[in-house]
């Protein structure tokens, strides 16, 4: 854990005690999580070399407002637009040659190990792996007036003001065929390798590697009024439509077929799309939860389908899922070892308000601002180190 220091990559918290207050917000790489405190000081913990030691950066880590994250690093943007970045110096964790441009920084966004930052006036500024995005300038003249930004494994697509689409990065990941010609993009969602933007028609495109869900043809006549698009990051979308139905395209053993759930979503209103790396959850109007894809990786819930009654949120992290309920508990399934197994902090997890995840790890933030984590402890699940430690001061 680090807070102005860390002498033991993430296991000592005694030397920061008093300098934590209540957490506001997580943000995660694959094996670290960063904390925002309510004096927007920042508190991170897990594997070093992933973002779990914020020493070297910690004087500069006040007023922060967001944070971002590729595999291996952090970026944080401060109350005065500028951001402040550590972990893997490759992976967009050093942000030293492009500093001086990071003013008036609005949005972040992140590639497997590159980040994206729109500025004040709609230009972006990137940084990182040049390969995964970390290099705009092909593209940097028509970066203008850009105002959202997706990202693949290793690309990055920005909507412009007049709906079009501008695409750089790594050519397997989503950059090979650059949609120049669409109009109207209200939204874009993203697998490893494919992109799928929602049209102000309430359509969708897809573009890039057509087995990770880049090629919907299959189902396009069953995408109108699509509301909102989540993906499977190894190969498969899944759109809610304005009647609260659900239509799934991509790699079938990753959640790209829905077919033997369509009957418990069929007309029950799916009111939000979660995924891990392999399968879906959808939770429905009533507060149930249906799942498909991977069997062991999420994508069968029948052990806990009992007790998914009034969720509210749902959280992943690579194989597993978690499910804050209305009373402010906890249910997890999926992967035990990627934090699908909660028993060993179950009676920890009451209040809970936010849930973050890791690749392999869940970090909890109740409603006293402390923090329960759980999980893969190299990835961050030990909360052995950080439970007691996180509670308001």
């Amino acid at each position: 854990m680090s807070h102005g220091a860390n002498p033991t990559g993430g296991g000592d918290s005694s030397e920061v005690q008093d300098h934590l207050k209540d957490v506001q917000q997580l943000q995660a790489t694959l094996g670290a999580f960063a904390a925002i405190l309510a004096d927007g000081s920042v508190v991170t913990w897990g594997s070093p070399d992933r973002g779990g030691d914020s020493s070297e950066v910690q004087d500069q880590l006040k007023d922060v407002q967001q944070l971002q994250a590729t595999n291996f690093a952090f970026a944080a943007i401060l109350a005065d637009g500028s951001v402040v970045t550590w972990g893997g110096p490759y992976s967009g964790g050093d942000s030293s040659e492009v500093q001086d441009q990071l003013n008036g920084v609005q949005q972040l966004q992140a590639t497997e190990r590159a980040f994206a930052a729109i500025l004040a006036d709609g230009s972006v500024v990137t940084w990182g792996d040049p390969y995964s995005g970390g290099d705009s300038s092909e593209v940097q003249g028509q970066l203008k007036d850009v105002r959202q930004l997706q990202a693949t494994l290793g690309a990055f697509a920005a909507i412009l003001a007049d709906g079009s689409v501008v695409t750089w990065g790594d050519p397997y990941s989503g950059n090979d065929s650059s949609p120049h010609w669409l109009k109207g993009v209200q939204q874009l969602q993203s697998t490893r390798f494919a992109f799928a933007a929602i049209l102000a028609d309430g359509s969708v495109v897809t573009w890039s590697a057509p087995d990770s869900g880049g090629d919907s043809s299959e189902v396009q006549d069953q995408l109108k009024g699509v509301q909102q698009v989540q993906a499977t990051s190894c190969g498969a979308f899944a759109a809610i439509l304005a009647d609260g139905s659900v239509v799934a395209w991509g790699d079938p053993d990753y959640g790209g077929d829905s077919f033997e759930v369509q009957y418990q979503l069929k007309g029950k209103g799916v009111q939000q799309l979660q995924s891990t790396r392999f399968a879906f959850a959808a939770v429905l109007a009533d507060g149930s939860v249906v799942t498909w894809g991977s069997p062991d990786r999420g994508g069968d819930s029948s052990e806990v389908q009992d007790q998914l009654k009034g969720v509210q949120q749902l959280q992943s992290t690579m194989f597993a899922f978690a499910a804050i309920l209305a009373d402010g508990s906890v249910v997890t399934w999926g992967d035990r070892y990627s934090g699908g197994d909660s028993s060993e902090v179950q009676d920890q997890l009451k209040g809970v308000q936010q849930l973050q995840a890791t690749e392999r790890a869940f970090a909890a933030i109740l409603a006293d601002g402390s923090v329960v984590a759980w999980g893969d402890p190299d990835y961050g699940g030990d909360s052995s180190a950080v439970a007691a430690n996180f509670a308001c001061v």
